[in-house]
């Protein structure tokens, strides 16, 4: 797709705008959705607790099952409307949020988000069809960024609003993303033409076909494999921060609410200033490796720091490691034909999305047996196990073999 410097720098603004807004929607919210599942049960700390597991799978799977789906729908109808549906049905979920009278609402309004999440596999296609491959990392890191934006800025906007109304955070971000979801209806161009539309492939517009695709193409296989296990070690590092860091440092909610917004920051420089000029200086291929050998060296240094000092110190390797996030999305989009790209992105959702409800469960059975048997010197082991499954998809991204370019001409991963 040819398309001018000028509408495809507005485009990639607004898909980074969208993303940001998508970020900050669901991250005012979510803090505060354990507090109004609590106030819905009466107060009842225990079931709660409970309930704020059930309400992550709620939107894990669904996300999980759908991803694939709405990925190659992209393919067939374009961006636009993949992007447009996900941030109105985002809107929805925070409505009924907003207007719960019980728990079960709570879990509707989350599968109800899970099913029509595609916006960001949508826009990551839209900024493969609106950019050249040799640009395509830049435009990556600076949507991550605005991903890391609306994260950062989420949380601190729900606090300040829960000192009108528990529920005010919810009727905020509702308006946000269906502000988010019109502006894109009214503004938005579409990214691919009608030429270089595929038709759906009902077979593989599930889980199981996004597998075989991810899977089962040689040039696209040891880089989604890869990926998976660098999500599980994130997962696993991330799942556990807030027990492990209170169980071993003692750390108040004030202080890794310090430490979440340090790493957090360092992550948003990474992306915006460096994760770009690295890969331009050094090729994808070798930020890709450099930053997953930095990821795997600061979480060894984690699992094994033994006092909280130490252990933010430790942060440091992995936050430096965040290069490697949009060269590997830009050697995956490199790996598949132009047309497969929506394909692609639903791929990477179901990955992402099957992660983010198995890892969690086994991480924390790990965690617990960890302290019950071994006590707090042996309390860092998933943190340890993320190094471990880190060097492996360090391995498997030298493995990788020649592919086809989106733009259909043959290239060799490793020169890209």
């Amino acid at each position: 797709m040819t398309t001018s410097p000028r509408p495809a720098r507005a485009a990639l603004a607004f898909v980074a705008v969208s993303i940001c807004l998508d970020a900050l929607a669901q991250s005012t919210s979510f803090p505060i959705l354990p507090r109004l599942a609590q106030h819905l049960l009466d107060g009842d700390a225990a079931a709660a607790s409970r309930w704020v597991g059930w309400l992550e799978v709620g939107w894990a799977l669904p996300q999980f099952l759908a991803a694939p789906f709405l990925g190659m729908l992209s393919d067939r109808l374009g961006r636009r409307p993949v992007i447009v549906a996900s941030l109105l049905g985002v809107g929805a979920e925070l409505i009924l949020n907003a207007l719960a009278p019980d728990v079960w609402w709570l879990l509707a309004g989350r599968m109800l988000c899970g099913f029509t999440c595609g916006a960001q596999a949508a826009s990551m296609a839209y900024v493969a069809d609106v950019t050249p491959p040799e640009g395509r990392t830049r435009a990556y890191a600076w949507t991550g960024a605005a991903l890391w934006s609306g994260v950062i800025a989420g949380p601190a906007a729900g606090g300040l609003l829960t000192l009108l109304d528990l529920r005010a955070p919810f009727w905020a971000s509702a308006a946000v993303a269906l502000a988010a979801g019109v502006y894109g209806l009214l503004v938005l161009p579409e990214s691919l033409p009608a030429d270089r539309r595929t038709p759906m492939r009902w077979l593989a517009a599930n889980p199981a076909g996004a597998i075989r695709f991810a899977f089962g193409t040689p040039s696209l296989a040891p880089l989604s494999l890869a990926l998976l296990l660098s999500w599980l070690a994130f997962q696993g590092k991330d799942n556990m921060l807030v027990l492990y860091t209170t169980y071993r440092y003692g750390w108040s909610a004030l202080a890794f609410g310090a430490f979440i917004a340090f790493v957090a920051g360092g992550s948003l420089m990474m992306q915006t200033l460096l994760s770009a000029r690295i890969a331009a200086r050094t090729g994808d291929r070798a930020a890709v490796l450099g930053g997953l050998a930095f990821e795997a060296a600061g979480m060894a240094l984690m699992g094994l720091a033994p006092t909280g000092a130490l252990f933010v110190v430790a942060n440091i390797p992995t936050v430096i490691g965040a290069a490697a996030r949009p060269s590997l999305q830009a050697m995956m989009s490199r790996a598949v034909t132009a047309d497969q790209q929506g394909r692609l992105q639903g791929a990477i959702g179901a990955i992402a999305g099957f992660t983010s409800f198995t890892a969690p469960v086994a991480f924390t059975q790990a965690f617990a047996w960890s302290i019950a048997a071994r006590g707090a010197a042996w309390s860092g082991i998933t943190i340890f196990a993320g190094a471990c499954l880190t060097c492996v998809a360090l391995g498997l991204v030298g493995l990788a073999r020649p592919g086809p370019t989106s733009d259909g001409e043959d290239t060799l991963i490793s020169n890209l």
